[in-house]
């Protein structure tokens, strides 16, 4: 088969075939996939779910339980701004909630057992260092929840038809 001429040159059928094949792809594309389902993964809330679970690894690391109880403070900006996104991209379930009234009922007792390790002056009170390992196992639950939230498919898994 002759190469064909053109305006530039001459091309060979394999690169026209490849340009021709590169078109019909580029054409079809777009009707694959329903452009109105959100992106999986959504990356603001996996943002927040690695810095909360950056500070949660941090913030304990070898610490006493008083010092490790105003790092677990902390974390509470960042759980309010996981629940905002979640809200946003509305998707709240069970698990979510259960691990959120978790970590808030463990954040009420280790509150109540610092307050006795300060009137106690034991930065080492016994019943602290359990509300606080508490506290950090409601937080990994967080975590967790968060995380299949974040990477379960949207309903309709964005794959039915326009």
């Amino acid at each position: 088969m002759a190469a064909r001429s053109t305006a530039r040159g001459t091309a060979g059928p394999g690169r026209v075939r490849a340009v021709a094949c590169a078109a019909v792809l580029v054409a079809l594309a777009p009707g694959c996939r329903n452009d109105a389902a959100p992106a999986w993964g959504y990356p603001e809330l996996g943002a927040t779910v690695r810095s909360l679970s950056r500070a949660l690894d941090e913030g304990c690391a070898g610490k006493a339980p008083a010092s490790c109880s105003d790092g677990l403070d902390r974390l509470d900006a960042l759980a309010e701004r996981a629940l905002a996104e979640v809200l946003d991209h509305r998707l709240l379930d069970d698990a979510y909630v259960a691990a959120t009234n978790e970590v808030r009922r463990t954040r009420q007792l280790r509150l109540a057992a610092a307050a006795q390790a300060r009137a106690r002056r034991d930065p080492h009170h016994p019943p602290l260092a359990r509300a606080v390992a508490a506290e950090e196992l409601a937080y990994r639950h967080l975590l967790t929840a968060l995380e299949r939230v974040r990477t379960a498919p949207p309903p309709g898994d964005g794959t039915d038809p326009v």
